[in-house]
C-alpha cells in the first residue's frame, strides 16, 4: 500500500509538472502572438508614413516599389 502511495505522488507530481509547463508554453505563444500582431501594426504605420512623406516630397512610387 506504501508503494502505490509512492507512485500515485510521483504519477501527481509528474502530471502537475507537464500542466505547468504546458500553461507556461501557452502562456508564452500567447504573448508571443500578441507581439508579432503589435509589430505588424507598427510596419503597417511606418510603411504609411513613407508612402505620405514621399507624396508629400512628389516622389511617386507604388507598394511595390517600397517593398
Amino acid at each position: 500500500a506504501e508503494n502505490l502511495l509512492c507512485r500515485l505522488q510521483e504519477n501527481f507530481q509528474a502530471l502537475t509538472e507537464k500542466l505547468t509547463l504546458r500553461n507556461i508554453l501557452f502562456g508564452t505563444w500567447v504573448i508571443f502572438n500578441f507581439l508579432l500582431e503589435e509589430m505588424g501594426e507598427r510596419i503597417n504605420d511606418l510603411e504609411k508614413r513613407v508612402a505620405d512623406l514621399m507624396t508629400e516630397a512628389g516622389v511617386e512610387n507604388s507598394d511595390e516599389e517600397l517593398r
